[in-house]
């Protein structure tokens, strides 16, 4: 369920663009230092914007630092040096990306993820033990998602999306107990139920082929049409659901007392949403998208 909260590059400043690459950096070199070097391989973007929003709630000022990276042919990146909110994101991808691979040893059984998931264990069973009641949280917090997943009958929704967005808001909140945590849990409750449905909408095809649970066709194609005709009919709204999450979303932002990075934060939230509803829902300029 990664990568699909995203900064919309036609709508940023330069200089904004320039700070969401130095974050993504920074946060691989945190992954680095304080975890290892292999769980750099699951970096994504989601977890980008939580040390972006995280960061932008204090009064410090980034710094930072121009070095060679491996990964972009040993070409010097600009890079934030490692602070306390890119050490917390650090650890959520590594904890999510881990049981990531899990889900898809139960789905696929794939051999990749059963080697990427032995390899993450291991990193996760080193960490601090500061950490060790979050990852207790996420990980009794899936197996509820998954226990619903599968046996999905009768429950609408909402009901079956709750966990992760409880998953979410905790994520978001856990960082810190002070007067942001309300409202950053409730941001992270809409915006991993926004995610948890536009995953769904966006596998809708392949699960129903290969028979797979998708939370859209167990909650709304009762009468098991086809793909083709199932989505036509509900494609409205599943468009209004994620609409009204990605509003909510930007009502919890504005509450929030934000101190640094606030376009950048707006542009994720308001117009990266909708861009990735659109590209999903393959409309607009996004329907015949071309890699340039």
């Amino acid at each position: 369920m990664f990568g699909y909260v995203t900064p919309c590059k036609m709508e940023l400043k330069i200089k904004d663009y320039e700070k969401f690459k130095a974050y993504y950096c920074g946060l691989c070199r945190s992954i680095k230092a304080t975890i290892g070097n292999i769980p750099r391989a699951a970096l994504n973007y989601d977890m980008t914007f939580l040390a972006i929003l995280l960061d932008s709630l204090n009064d410090d000022i980034p710094v930072y630092s121009k070095k060679v990276c491996a990964m972009h042919g040993f070409r010097k990146k600009i890079s934030i040096m490692d602070n306390q909110s890119l050490e917390y994101a650090a650890f959520c991808n590594t904890a999510l990306s881990y049981y990531k691979f899990v889900d898809n040893i139960n789905d696929d059984n794939s051999t990749k993820s059963k080697i990427f998931s032995l390899l993450f264990k291991r990193y996760l069973n080193k960490m601090s033990s500061n950490f060790r009641s979050h990852l207790n949280y996420i990980e009794n917090t899936l197996n509820e998602l998954y226990k619903i997943e599968s046996n999905p009958q009768n429950r609408s929704i909402d009901e079956i999306s709750h966990p992760f967005g409880e998953l979410t808001g905790f994520i978001l909140s856990a960082y810190r107990n002070d007067e942001n945590k309300e409202n950053l849990y409730w941001l992270g409750y809409n915006l991993g139920k926004w995610i948890y449905i536009i995953d769904g909408w966006d596998d809708l095809e392949r699960d129903m082929r290969d028979k797979k649970f998708n939370v859209i066709n167990s909650c709304f194609n009762k009468d098991r049409r086809s793909y083709i005709e199932f989505s036509k009919e509900i494609e409205d709204r599943i468009d209004f659901i994620l609409g009204t999450s990605a509003a909510q979303c930007m009502y919890y932002l504005n509450k929030l007392p934000l101190k640094k990075n606030e376009d950048l934060l707006y542009n994720i939230l308001q117009f990266g949403l909708l861009e990735k509803m659109d590209k999903v829902f393959k409309r607009g300029v996004c329907k015949n998208e071309r890699s340039i």
